[in-house]
């Protein structure tokens, strides 16, 4: 039975990260499988488009000032008009906050629809500096709306999932997000490509491939290679992302030996990168996933994530963990070169096998209670 899935998401633009990333990979699941996916986002002008993930549809939305351009979807009565048109079978919500409405448009319109949980609300909250006891309760709030609004609600890991159980939300499933393992791939690793990014004595390249925003703790980056430059360790780092806060990383960056790419629309020459540097750091403690740091695994680079996000749960013992800190950062990394290169790189691509899109697709699909591809006997990667 092939059903309509009509997707909405906020926050997306072409220099997006790992939601883009999914949005993509999922439709095209979606229609490998063959359903209808239809993909709704704000824009600077309207367009309608049929795209290898399916049908892609842009409505005018607002900048949010103070993101770098990102948009989001506040016309209600044209988005609730076009969802009449559409007619969807199911409804796919990725934003947690101007977009809860769509919940309750789902249950009058007698639609199964979920909220796929791409961030912890708690967490965004701490990271943007709201005191603890306060961004909790807060965040339980929402969560508790969330919950009430949709069929189901979808984390990517047990972390995201901790603060709706916390709750008492009884619609929470789980489906992990994946790794496009033909691309991201080991025999990327360039010693060239090293050499172009690496300056005249360094002996370890570092990566940060993130958005440079508040919440993604772009600064921990530059703290750690200056620590490890202290401790005697020749680094440089390359950061391969864009955001509000660069102008004000490059200034602290100064003497350091970092290289700001800015935002890299190549996918082939991110995985290039990530194949190339000796360690990738994804220090943001609000992540929920990380499919930049599971990219990165993917290309046979080990990565040190933030101990207070999800991470630790996605890269398991092909990573390390530090908490939120330059001196337990540069630890980590220490700790990670001090493994055989070789054992380290295939430690990190076997964690990535773990995590085929394929994998996530039959998850999402099962979410919304809608048939699936069946599992290859020959997939050594999906637990029979």
């Amino acid at each position: 039975m092939s059903l309509r899935i009509v997707r909405l998401a906020n926050f997306v633009t072409p220099a997006s990260g790992g939601l883009r990333t999914a949005l993509d990979e999922l439709g095209r699941g979606y229609l490998a499988a063959g359903h209808e996916p239809v993909l709704v986002v704000p824009g600077e002008t309207g367009s309608d488009r049929i795209t290898p993930q399916g049908r892609v549809i842009t409505l005018p939305g607002p900048v949010v000032p103070g993101t770098g351009g990102y948009r989001v979807l506040t016309d209600r009565p044209r988005l609730r008009r076009l969802l009449g048109e559409l007619g969807p079978d199911r409804l796919e919500v990725s934003d947690r906050t101007t977009l809860r409405w769509t919940g309750e448009w789902a249950r009058r319109a007698r639609v199964p629809a979920v909220m796929v949980s791409h961030e912890t609300a708690d967490g965004v909250l701490r990271a943007w500096g709201v005191p603890g006891p306060v961004a909790g309760r807060t965040a339980d709030r929402l969560n508790r709306r969330s919950a009430w609004a949709y069929a189901r609600i979808v984390c990517t890991t047990e972390w995201a999932e901790r603060e709706f159980v916390r709750v008492g939300a009884r619609n929470v499933v789980r489906a992990p997000l994946g790794v496009d393992l033909r691309r991201c791939r080991p025999g990327l690793r360039s010693a060239a490509l090293r050499a172009r990014h690496a300056p005249p004595g360094a002996d370890v390249l570092l990566l940060l491939c993130s958005r440079l925003s508040v919440e993604k703790r772009p600064g921990t980056a530059l703290d750690t290679v200056a620590e490890l430059r202290v401790r005697g360790v020749r680094a440089a780092l390359v950061v391969a992302g864009d955001g509000p806060l660069r102008p004000w990383l490059e200034r602290r960056a100064r003497g350091l030996g970092v290289r700001f790419l800015g935002h890299v629309p190549d996918r082939d020459e991110v995985a290039g990168l990530q194949a190339s540097a000796d360690v990738c750091l994804a220090p943001g403690p609000a992540e929920t996933f990380g499919l930049s740091a599971l990219e990165a695994l993917a290309c046979g680079t080990p990565v040190v994530v933030g101990a207070g996000s999800a991470l630790p749960e996605v890269v398991g013992d092909a990573g390390a963990a530090a908490q939120d800190d330059p001196a337990a950062f540069a630890d980590a990394v220490i700790r990670l070169l001090a493994r055989p290169e070789e054992e380290r790189r295939a430690a990190a691509r076997a964690r990535a096998e773990l995590f085929g899109w394929d994998r996530a697709v039959r998850a999402f699909l099962a979410a919304h209670d809608a048939p699936a591809p069946p599992v290859p006997a020959s997939d050594p990667r999906v637990p029979a």
